[in-house]
């Protein structure tokens, strides 16, 4: 156990600027997604998160009158420059830059026409699976492959004359599978960098759990798949160089490259090819770079108002309250364990997003697990594994809007068919359970 005296005192009241965020962001999307839905626009975007952080912020600012506001400022400075935080900052820009970059070459579709090309039709559900779990490794980003592979999943589905709901699912939970995992994803970036690992601890830890879950859906896959017998799954056009860097990528983020060295050798590949395939031009490829890399200023803006206000909270003594609030259920690394992963998932139904939820737990919990001699990189992994199977599931996270709006059905609709998170779930609390204090 740590020395207490080294923690402000609990204040309970610390933490309001996380309620008025909540209150903010929260009750306005199941206002605007439910209660008053506007027509064409997903409802937990009408309020931008950065603009529900900010207001906390302001908040957080105006509290503790025993301090002076240029006392505040180099608070939060000093949460805003710790070398995890920047670190994490400039892998955003280059993860940016690499996926802008292979999307624009073409390296995503080509990557899936091909896959499914060699797929035997009778295995197209599992095949499926494995498709977007390769892809989401690979990209790095759940909402991309989903926005890549949902339309094929269509395809199958009408072809085949399978379950779309099930087909799309499948999907889902594929890319939630590589999100987990992938080197270059900001899930793992966040989780790791504030847990002070590096990517390959956290990468082994996280398989021992992803790997299980993911050949439990793939038995459970292939047995609907001998089931319902074969199914057409039509043509896909591929150009196998724009899928071979995504291959290398994924491939050196294995063999524990740094990360740096990935994303940049990633960007000067898919130039490269797509260059010789024609697929990109000096013009385009500058200008995808560069819509990657805005595409991430959210992310950024996002870790700097809450590295910022954390800071604040952790000050006034708001960590402190939920830390005696676990010490008074937990007693032991079991039950410190089990803080992290509801932390964790509270903070993504609230939020919404994974990335969000990991940067506002992982302060907390890595006082948690000094406390409870919880090894980082089972810190690092709890944060990564349970947001990511929060937002698998929840219908009005990213990740199922996107899906159900391509495919035209209801995002409810898929959770039934959400199988990879569900198994990943009892997996998690499986491993948590037979964890030795």
């Amino acid at each position: 156990m740590i020395n207490n005296s080294d923690h402000p005192k609990a204040n309970p009241k610390a933490l309001l600027p996380i309620a008025l965020f909540l209150i903010l962001y929260l009750g306005n999307g199941i206002y605007f997604q439910y209660i008053a839905p506007i027509e064409g626009q997903m409802g937990f975007y009408v309020v931008s998160v950065v603009l529900s952080f900010t207001i906390a912020l302001i908040f957080a600012f105006i509290q503790n009158k025993g301090k002076t506001f240029e006392e505040k400022i180099h608070i939060c400075a000093e949460g805003i420059g710790d070398d995890n935080i920047v670190t994490m900052l400039f892998i955003f820009i280059l993860a940016g830059a690499f996926s802008g970059v292979a999307g624009e070459a073409g390296g995503a579709s080509s990557t899936a026409n091909m896959l499914l090309s060699v797929l035997p039709s009778r295995f197209a559900m599992p095949g499926l699976f494995i498709i977007a779990c390769l892809i989401s490794m690979a990209m790095g980003t759940s909402v991309g492959t989903i926005t890549v592979l949902a339309p094929i999943a269509c395809a199958v589905s009408e072809n085949g004359g399978l379950s779309l709901p099930f087909c799309v699912g499948v999907v889902v939970g594929g890319a939630m599978f590589g999100d987990n995992l992938s080197f270059i994803s900001d899930t793992t970036i966040a989780a790791t960098k504030t847990q002070g690992i590096s990517m390959r601890d956290k990468f082994d830890a996280n398989l021992k759990i992803a790997l299980p879950s993911a050949i439990i859906t793939m038995i459970i896959l292939i047995v609907y798949a001998i089931q319902s017998g074969g199914a057409d799954i039509g043509t896909f056009d591929f150009n196998i160089f724009q899928a071979l860097p995504y291959f290398i990528v994924l491939l050196l983020s294995v063999l524990s490259v740094n990360v740096f060295i990935v994303l940049l050798l990633g960007c000067l590949m898919f130039i490269g090819v797509g260059m010789f395939t024609g697929s990109l031009t000096y013009v385009s490829g500058l200008s995808s770079m560069g819509e990657g890399i805005a595409s991430m200023f959210e992310t950024m803006i996002v870790t700097i108002l809450v590295a910022s206000v954390a800071s604040l909270i952790r000050e006034y003594g708001g960590f402190e309250a939920i830390l005696s609030l676990i010490r008074e259920k937990a007693g032991n690394k079991k039950g410190g364990m089990l803080g992290i992963a509801f932390l964790t998932m509270f903070m993504d139904v609230a939020t919404a997003n994974n990335t969000v939820a990991i940067v506002i737990a992982a302060p907390i919990a890595k006082q948690i697990s000094e406390e409870y001699n919880v090894e980082p990189k089972k810190t690092a992994s709890l944060l990564d594994t349970c947001s990511c199977i929060m937002q698998g599931i929840i219908p009005y996270g990213a990740q199922l809007l996107v899906a159900s709006n391509i495919a035209k059905i209801a995002s409810f609709s898929l959770i039934p068919f959400l199988i990879y998170p569900f198994v990943l779930l009892f997996f998690v609390v499986g491993m948590i359970l037979k964890e030795n204090n």
